[in-house]
C-alpha cells in the first residue's frame, strides 16, 4: 500500500483505541430502506464486485469451499477513505453474483489485519478441526501502527485464524504470531498454499523489494527456505501480494510454476501494476525461466491480484481477480458510498510463445450467463476509414461487451480502434497504432479528472499484431478491460465521464480496416 497515505493516516488514527475481542456495532446497510436505489449511484459498476459502502483494497482469501467462491479483502467500515484495516467478506456460487457476509477479521491488539490468504486444511495438520470437519485456515499480515510510529523495524507479523463453519465465524490463534519480524519493515502479504510434493505447506511473502518462501507442516510452525528478486524483476517501488502456484503450459505435458508480484510504484504506465515470472519450484527454491519483466496486466487500475486456492481437480481452472485502482489516485476517485471495486475474475492460462511462456488471461467462462438475451446487435463485412459511428441506442453501452474482430491493412500505416463518446464531446480512445506497434487507451479527455493531476493521461502497451486482430471489450459504468487476442494483452482502466457514453466509433487513420465482425452484448447486472 502507498506509504506516503499509510503514514499521514496512522497519525490520523494513532489515537484509535482498537478493541482486541473484535465486536462492533452493526452498521444499517445502504439497502435497507433504499432498495430502488441500492448499487445505482453514479459510477457504481453492475457486474463488478464492490462494497455496500466504504473503503476496500486488496482481495484476500481467496478460497473455494463446498460450493462456495470466498472473497476477502481489505476494507475500512467507517470511511471511504484507507483507515485500520479488516477483512470484508462475501461469497458466490458462480464468481460473478456476490453475497455480502459480516466483517470476518477485526482489528486486535497485535495490529490492523492486512492481506493474506486461505486455505482449506483437508487433512487437519493444523489440529484446529477434523478430517470430517476440515479447518478452513486464514494467515494475514499484522500491521502493529504504535509499534511502527515508535519507529520499530518489527511492525508486521503473520498470524492466523481458523473458521469451522465454511468461513462465516473466525477464531483466531491464541499463539499469535505464528511468523515473527526477523527485523525488516515491510513483511507482509503472505499467500499459503499446499505442496503435493514436500507435503508442507508453503508461504510466499512480500519483503520489501523481493519474496522470501517458508515451509511448514502444520501452519503454525514456519521455517525460512529462501528468497528471490533482490536483482531480478521491476525494482521501481515496494514489492507486495505475491503468489505462486504451477500451471500446465497448453498443449503440453509441462508444467512451469508462475510467480505473481504486485509493485507500487513502478507500473508500466505509471503506478501500481503486477508483474510475473515462470520457472521451477521444488517446494524449497524458484528457479526463473528468464530475468525479463512481464506484466499481467498494462493498464493502469488492475492491483494486488491474486489467485483462488482449493479449486476442485474437475475444474482445474487457476483464477484470478484484482483490485482495480492505483494508489497514484485510489483515495480521491470521484465515488459517494463506496470506493474501489475489483476486475472480473478471470482465467489464467500458460501458452508458449515463440519459445517462451506468456500469462494469458480472460474473463471466465460463468461471465457469459450474464450477457442480455434481447440487447445484442452483430454487424458483419464492414469496411471503413476515418471515423464511423456504429453502435445501435438498444445496446446499453455503460454495461456491455464488444467483441470486435479486424483484418488489418497490408500497408498497415497508421492506426485504427474504438471510441466511446457523450454528448459533452467527451470520448475514451482505445486504440492500435501499427507503427509503433503498440495498444493504448487515452482517457485525456474522457471526462472528470480534476480530482487528481495523475490521473488523466495515455497508457500504452507493446503488441506485434498479426494480420487479425481480435479485441473483447468490458464496460462498467467508470470502467473497462480490454483483452486482445485471447487474452495474450489485457488492459484494465478506469474512466469517470461527466454523462453516460452513448455513441460507439470505430476509427481507422490511414489505410481503410476490414471488421470481419463485430458483437455487442448488454450485460445484466447482479446487484439487485
Amino acid at each position: 500500500m502507498n506509504k506516503q497515505l499509510r503514514n499521514f493516516l496512522l497519525i490520523l488514527f494513532s489515537g484509535i483505541l482498537i478493541s482486541s475481542c473484535g465486536t462492533r456495532e452493526k452498521k444499517k446497510s445502504p439497502k435497507e430502506g433504499a432498495v430502488s436505489g441500492y448499487y445505482q449511484e453514479k459510477y457504481r459498476p453492475q457486474f463488478h464486485f464492490s462494497p455496500e459502502a466504504n473503503w476496500m483494497n486488496d482481495p484476500n482469501g481467496l478460497v473455494y469451499f463446498e460450493g462456495e467462491y470466498h472473497l476477502f479483502y481489505q476494507y475500512y467500515p467507517d470511511s471511504t477513505i484507507w483507515g485500520p484495516m479488516h477483512w470484508g467478506h462475501a461469497v458466490s456460487t458462480d464468481l460473478i453474483h456476490w453475497k455480502h457476509l459480516p466483517i470476518a477479521l477485526y482489528p486486535d491488539s497485535l495490529g490492523y489485519i492486512f492481506s493474506g490468504s486461505a486455505v482449506v486444511d483437508a487433512t487437519n495438520t493444523s489440529g484446529f478441526g477434523s478430517t470430517k470437519n476440515p479447518p478452513m485456515v486464514a494467515i494475514f499480515t499484522y500491521h502493529n501502527p504504535e509499534l511502527e510510529k515508535s519507529g520499530s523495524n518489527v511492525f508486521q507479523n503473520q498470524g492466523i485464524a481458523f473458521s469451522l463453519d465454511k468461513g462465516r465465524t473466525w477464531t483466531k490463534y491464541s499463539a499469535n504470531p505464528v511468523l515473527k519480524n526477523p527485523g525488516i519493515r515491510d513483511f507482509r502479504d503472505p499467500k499459503m498454499f499446499w505442496n503435493e510434493k514436500t507435503k508442507k505447506w508453503n508461504i510466499i511473502m512480500a519483503v520489501y523489494d523481493r519474496v522470501h518462501i517458508y515451509s511448514s507442516p502444520n501452519i503454525k510452525d514456519w521455517t525460512f527456505e529462501s528468497e528471490f528478486g533482490s536483482s531480478i524483476g521491476a525494482h521501481g517501488g515496494v514489492w507486495e501480494c505475491p503468489d505462486l502456484f504451477p500451471l500446465k503450459v497448453e498443449g503440453t505435458d509441462i508444467t512451469k510454476w508462475v510467480m505473481l508480484v504486485s509493485i507500487n510504484p513502478g507500473g508500466p504506465n505509471s503506478g501500481s501494476a503486477t508483474q510475473y515470472f515462470t520457472g521451477e519450484f521444488d517446494g524449497h527454491k524458484f528457479i526463473p525461466d528468464n530475468t525479463k519483466v512481464n506484466w499481467i496486466d498494462w493498464g493502469r487500475d488492475d492491483y494486488a491480484g491474486v489467485t483462488w486456492s482449493n479449486i476442485p481437480g474437475t475444474d482445474g481452472r487457476r483464477i484470478f481477480i484484482g483490485w482495480m485502482s492505483n494508489w497514484k489516485y485510489a483515495a480521491v476517485v470521484p465515488t459517494t458510498v463506496w470506493r474501489s471495486a475489483t476486475t472480473i475474475p478471470r482465467e489464467l492460462s500458460l501458452i508458449d510463445e515463440n519459445g517462451h511462456c506468456l500469462l494469458t488471461s480472460k474473463p471466465v467462462k460463468e461471465f457469459a450467463n450474464l450477457m442480455s438475451r434481447s440487447d445484442t446487435l452483430t454487424i458483419k463485412s464492414l469496411r471503413f476509414t476515418g471515423e464511423k459511428e456504429v453502435l445501435s441506442d438498444r445496446i446499453p453501452l455503460m454495461q456491455s461487451q464488444m467483441l470486435f474482430d479486424f483484418k488489418l491493412s497490408d500497408t498497415r500505416d497508421d492506426s485504427l480502434g474504438i471510441i466511446l463518446e457523450n454528448s459533452l464531446k467527451e470520448r475514451l480512445i482505445i486504440g492500435y497504432s501499427t507503427i509503433q506497434k503498440l495498444f493504448y487507451i487515452d482517457r485525456r479527455a474522457a471526462g472528470n479528472s480534476g480530482f487528481s493531476n495523475k490521473f488523466a493521461g495515455i497508457s500504452t502497451a507493446p503488441y506485434l499484431a498479426g494480420t487479425y486482430l481480435k479485441m473483447n471489450l468490458l464496460v462498467d459504468a467508470s470502467s473497462v478491460e480490454l483483452f486482445v487476442d485471447d487474452g495474450r494483452l489485457v488492459m484494465t482502466s478506469l474512466v469517470f465521464p461527466t454523462e453516460k457514453f452513448t455513441k460507439l466509433k470505430m476509427f481507422s487513420k490511414g489505410s481503410d480496416i476490414l471488421l470481419k465482425t463485430a458483437e455487442f452484448h448488454g450485460i445484466e447486472k447482479i446487484w439487485f
